[in-house]
């Protein structure tokens, strides 16, 4: 059985030891393939320092987080768009919308989210979404750059059934997270109705951990815990949903 993470900010943890801990723990869980997104400028030599500790293991992504887009955005990107050539790239992200903390800078957020997926088409990647408070906003950007090119993930969904199928009606994959563990989160009423073809697993961690272990820092290891939660959504075994979305992973980033 293979686990892939497919949404994990892994290098912020900058202690060599605990986070050589943190791969021995997700080599022990069949946790084998890491996804890495950055942020922003100063994240980038963080994720290609783990990726040059671990390359057997991990793949990294270049974008601009929306909470990141400040008055500076187009020189935060001027300094990630040489990087997408330093190292094999999979996807553009985590790139989209994000409402919850500020609303001001939405113009900003919109114009960084086209840019990027432009660079996306350019390239032939994916791109990995990041959208709070903000669906119809991502949804309308999508529609209208919709073409052959565009495809990717829907990170950390915690939508609606409705929503979801919008998502997957436009040829993206939804990233389920520990939130589908939260007790109160009305994602048990949601992702059994969603077919494991149109879903990949993903942790986000450090945030968002899984119960049991809600309220402590999240790591990839504990992915087999939202594996698991799903599994028992859809009443299949584990190995199951572990091979399905490692293999949705595969058709997504073409490794």
């Amino acid at each position: 059985m293979v686990l892939t993470d497919t949404h994990t900010h892994l290098y912020y943890e900058a202690d060599i030891t605990k986070r050589s801990e943190l791969m021995e723990r997700c080599k022990a869980s069949n946790v084998d393939r890491l996804f890495l997104p950055n942020v922003d400028a100063a994240s980038v030599p963080m994720m290609f320092d783990l990726l040059e500790a671990y390359p057997d293991n991990c793949y990294p992504m270049l974008g601009l987080h929306p909470c990141s887009v400040k008055d500076n955005w187009e020189e935060e990107l001027a300094v990630i768009q040489p990087a997408l050539h330093q190292h094999k790239i999979y996807a553009i992200g985590e790139i989209g919308i994000d409402l919850y903390w500020d609303k001001t800078l939405l113009t900003e957020q919109i114009q960084a989210f086209r840019l990027q997926i432009k660079w996306a088409k350019q390239l032939r990647l994916p791109i990995v979404i990041h959208c709070r408070d903000a669906f119809d906003e991502v949804y309308t950007v999508l529609v209208e750059e919709q073409d052959k090119l565009l495809r990717g993930i829907f990170h950390c969904f915690t939508g609606t059934l409705e929503q979801a199928h919008k998502i997957t009606e436009l040829g993206f994959y939804l990233g389920i997270g520990g939130v589908v563990t939260y007790k109160n989160s009305g994602m048990d009423k949601v992702v059994p109705h969603i077919s494991l073809n149109h879903i990949v697993l993903e942790t986000d961690s450090p945030y968002l951990t899984p119960v049991p272990f809600r309220g402590k820092p999240n790591e990839s290891s504990y992915l087999t815990y939202i594996a698991q939660k799903v599994a028992d959504l859809h009443q299949i075994s584990i190995e199951q949903v572990a091979n399905v979305t490692t293999e949705n992973s595969k058709k997504i980033f073409g490794i």
